[in-house]
């Protein structure tokens, strides 16, 4: 039965990749592909009790994994820093789309308790494509990118909060006890587990993180065990796995150590949530899509057009352009991954049927399919729409003050690797008035620079969704000065990181590298992408020569005046 499970779920994985493949020529994101493969799977292969318990189980741990990931990049400061434009968006639609929503599921002929799930399961847009998207783009630093990712980490704090209360709702139901008692219950646990996170975050994280930091391994299979063991305790104590993945993020989101775990973990997570959109696929009744089919068109209708509307509106009436809100209102032109996780919370906690999680399903495929053009040709949407927007411009004053904001430079040179050589350059850099980012894998030298004032980051080169949180739009040149080394068989050469990275993202500045000799210096400009090779060993070995020539000269001078 092994052998069996092994095969059937080694066929799925390559069907993944087919339909993946076929996914990324027509542009459109993994999630898509994989419901597509459930789907074709449960219409076409009779899998075993056993395969399916299998991907049950690596979908619970996807799901906790993402929600891990979730709480790590949970950042309440780049809200504040945003101000009102990120929460009256990000409120605003949310409370658009669900009032709305609640009442379109009424006319549609859904229960009561159905219209509300579907209704704030369409509030949620996904961070995990809008990223990607304005990242490819080169979008994620502007006005209208900084300002999507800030009403994007509002509906992430109001999934959490719509996951509390769904718990806190539904643990009466599933063990069927008094519901005073539950939520007694569900209270204690949540006080507890923020007593609990308080203490670990204000005394725990920090050195924690530091000890697994050094070694960068132990660093990623501790952060996969704390979130499996956090979302394992949520289920014990009546809070969900959701939550108690959710928590485990939370708790090690304010370390300097985020970015990493979280970059390289996003593979995993990937992999991972594969096994629950398979699921997810595989559950729908393919008997009642044509029911469904007529619903979901209205709801598509309402997510791709509504959302966007509300959006525009809201930054308006706050003194922002039409073409901003209409690039930022796009972002939220489709439902997320979190739609499907929240209803599938529902449909274990018996509120909502399976029908209604197809349903959510089918609106997740035609907006997520469709918006991710919408993003992605945003700028021929916006020139054939602009005849229609100038009564939303009630003026910029607001957008002008952001984009002198926007427009000082706030990092000029990145480096990694702040080893004898990258932490000098860093000093020089700094003293000749550059704003200089330094990036190294050593925690105790981040530690160190950054009590003495210096911007610098935890990450490693080689990992390429670390990328994504650069300023790469703001900086004139990129150094790569890791210390030389030997490069096991493991591992990812740095250099060769650094430039498929510079190539990924399309950085449109200078790139320098330290190389050894000079036959290594022409090895790099041969691949292409580099500017300037800098020699640290021969230019030490310079420096090094002049000063011992001029002491010995100044040494000298007084004998040869002596003799004469």
């Amino acid at each position: 039965m092994t052998d069996v499970v092994f095969h059937e779920i080694a066929f799925l994985l390559l069907g993944a990749a087919a339909v993946g493949l076929l996914g990324a020529a027509l542009r459109q994101p993994v999630i898509v592909s994989f419901i597509a493969v459930g789907i074709a799977a449960a219409a076409f292969f009779d899998s075993s009790v056993e395969t399916r318990e299998q991907i049950r189980f690596l979908a619970e741990l996807g799901v906790s994994l993402l929600l891990f990931l979730v709480g790590l990049k949970l950042d309440w400061r780049l809200v504040r820093t945003l101000g009102p434009v990120a929460l009256a968006t990000g409120l605003g639609q949310v409370v658009f789309t669900a009032g709305i929503g609640y009442f379109i599921g009424l006319a549609l002929g859904l229960g009561w308790l159905t219209s509300l799930y579907v209704a704030i399961a369409l509030t949620f847009s996904s961070t995990i494509i809008v990223v990607k998207l304005l990242s490819d783009k080169r979008e994620l630093e502007t006005l209208h990118g900084r300002i999507a990712l800030g009403f994007l980490i509002v509906q992430d704090i109001v999934v959490v909060i719509a996951m509390v209360i769904l718990s806190t709702i539904g643990i009466g139901v599933v063990e069927e006890r008094n519901g005073l008692t539950s939520l007694l219950t569900i209270l204690a646990s949540l006080a507890g587990v923020v007593l609990l996170l308080v203490v670990f975050v204000r005394y725990l994280a920090d050195p924690l993180m530091a000890r697994l930091a050094r070694t960068p391994e132990l660093l990623v299979i501790a952060s996969i065990g704390w979130a499996a063991t956090a979302a394992a305790i949520g289920e014990t104590i009546g809070l969900g796995k959701e939550l108690g993945g959710l928590a485990a993020g939370v708790s090690i989101g304010s370390t300097p150590y985020r970015d990493m775990v979280s970059a390289r973990l996003s593979a995993l997570r990937d992999f991972l949530l594969l096994f629950f959109f398979l699921s997810i696929g595989a559950t729908l009744d393919l008997s009642t899509l044509g029911q469904d089919f007529t619903r979901a068109i209205v709801f598509s209708l309402f997510v791709l057009i509504g959302n966007p509307f509300i959006v525009i509106l809201i930054m308006a009436w706050m003194g922002y352009r039409a073409r901003t809100g209409f690039l930022a209102g796009l972002t939220v032109a489709q439902i997320s991954e979190f739609s499907l996780i929240f209803m599938a919370m529902g449909l274990s906690l018996g509120h909502v049927s399976q029908s209604a999680v197809g349903l959510v399903t089918l609106v997740g495929l035609v907006t997520i399919a469709l918006s991710v053009y919408m993003i992605t040709y945003s700028q021929q949407l916006y020139a054939w729409s602009r005849p229609l927007l100038p009564p939303f411009d009630f003026g910029s004053w607001r957008e002008r003050v952001a984009e002198n904001e926007e427009g000082k430079p706030a990092v000029d040179v990145i480096i990694f690797g702040l080893g004898r050589f990258g932490s000098q350059l860093l000093r020089r850099l700094d003293d000749s008035g550059y704003h200089v980012l330094g990036i190294d894998m050593d925690p105790q030298a981040i530690r160190r620079f950054a009590r003495e004032g210096y911007q610098v980051r935890y990450g490693d080169v080689t990992e390429q969704e670390f990328w994504a949180e650069l300023p790469l739009t703001q900086a004139r040149w990129v150094v790569l000065s890791v210390p030389y080394g030997t490069i096991l068989l493991t591992e990812t050469d740095p250099r060769s990181g650094l430039l498929t990275a510079i190539r990924a993202h399309r950085f449109g500045g200078r790139v320098a590298i330290t190389a050894r000799d000079d036959q290594e210096a022409r090895r790099l400009k041969e691949g292409g992408g580099v500017d300037l090779v800098l020699y640290p060993f021969d230019e030490a070995a310079t420096s090094a020569a002049k000063q011992i020539t001029d002491l010995d000269e100044e040494l000298s001078s007084p004998k040869e005046a002596a003799k004469t």
